[in-house]
């Protein structure tokens, strides 16, 4: 439903992949005045809104979202020859969701500011398919007023956003979610075998699991993934490896012991070695069954991923 409120400032876009499409047409549905790139035009289109042939067209909006696969992306789509700081005129403000190194956003903040130009890191907790069901989460640092003028619209974005301080520090944030999404897998692989290996039925296990205080939006949309063996990367084990060394490399770096996560860390390597490396990171549950003397099956039972009530 659209929002009167929602239409104070004008939005560019840039990225409609897997997560940034189903999060521009949110906006969209919001009321938000939205005009967009993407690489591919095409798949852009579906959101029946302004589609512009090049990032440096967006210049003229007021907030300018990004959320692009990776550095090269990110630096490209704002700060090379048709980027959006390519030009004399700017957006007030930048957001971006996009897994990059500290490295590219903070060669895009200082060129951003030295075009006063706020940036704003604010990376997304959460796949498309939680997007979609409005129960992602979002972090944000950078200048507390960029904040306020924007959280409205990043609220239409999911169930939450938290204002967690200046700079980047909204990507440690996000590392440090990241190394509990691996603990917590890791668990869940664990427990999930421990409880098949002793006669319980995967799926009632996971239902249980789900209805009790220790359940979560995470573990829940799980549930598909690990009754059905379905390893459609979500999440990589490759790039969840990458979230670990990052988050354990900043630990060393400011002297706080992860020995959980360096474990953890050590299992992922194990699945990417097993094969595993460009499947889920839900795929843990095989490591788990093998190591436990036995090969997982499917389990042919139809189960919910809890988001899509949530949706409709």
């Amino acid at each position: 439903m659209a929002n009167d409120n929602l239409k104070a400032h004008t939005f560019g876009w840039i990225g409609t992949g897997k997560m940034g499409y189903p999060m521009a047409e949110r906006l969209i549905a919001a009321g938000v005045d939205v005009t967009v790139y993407n690489r591919t035009a095409a798949k852009a289109e579906p959101l029946g809104v302004t589609v512009v042939g090049a990032p440096s067209d967006l210049a003229d909006r007021d907030i300018v979202y990004t959320i692009v696969t990776d550095d090269t992306a990110f630096l490209e789509t704002v700060l090379g020859p048709n980027g959006v700081l390519s030009g004399d005129t700017t957006p007030k403000i930048l957001i971006d969701s996009s897994t990059v190194s500290p490295e590219a956003s903070d060669k895009v903040r200082a060129a951003a500011n030295a075009k006063g130009v706020q940036f704003l890191a604010t990376p997304i907790s959460g796949n498309g398919n939680a997007v979609k069901a409005g129960k992602a989460s979002l972090g944000v640092s950078g200048p507390r007023d960029a904040y306020d003028v924007v959280e409205p619209y990043l609220e239409q974005l999911g169930r939450g956003v938290s204002y967690l301080g200046e700079g980047d520090l909204a990507r440690l944030a996000k590392l440090a979610h990241n190394v509990m999404l691996g603990v917590v897998a890791q668990c869940l692989a664990e427990i999930t075998v421990f409880t098949e290996r002793g006669g319980v039925e995967r799926h009632a296990f996971l239902d249980y699991l789900n209805k009790s205080a220790m359940g979560s939006i995470f573990t829940a949309y799980k549930v598909p993934a690990l009754v059905h063996l379905d390893y459609t990367a979500t999440h990589t084990s490759k790039m969840l490896r990458k979230d670990m060394e990052l988050a354990l490399n900043a630990a060393r770096d400011l002297e706080v012991p992860m020995p959980i996560a360096n474990m953890t860390r050590d299992i992922i390597q194990s699945l990417i070695g097993n094969g595993h490396g460009d499947s889920d990171f839900a795929a843990l549950i095989e490591l788990q069954a093998k190591a436990s003397g036995y090969e997982i099956q499917p389990e042919d039972v139809e189960v919910s991923d809890g988001l899509q009530a949530a949706a409709e």
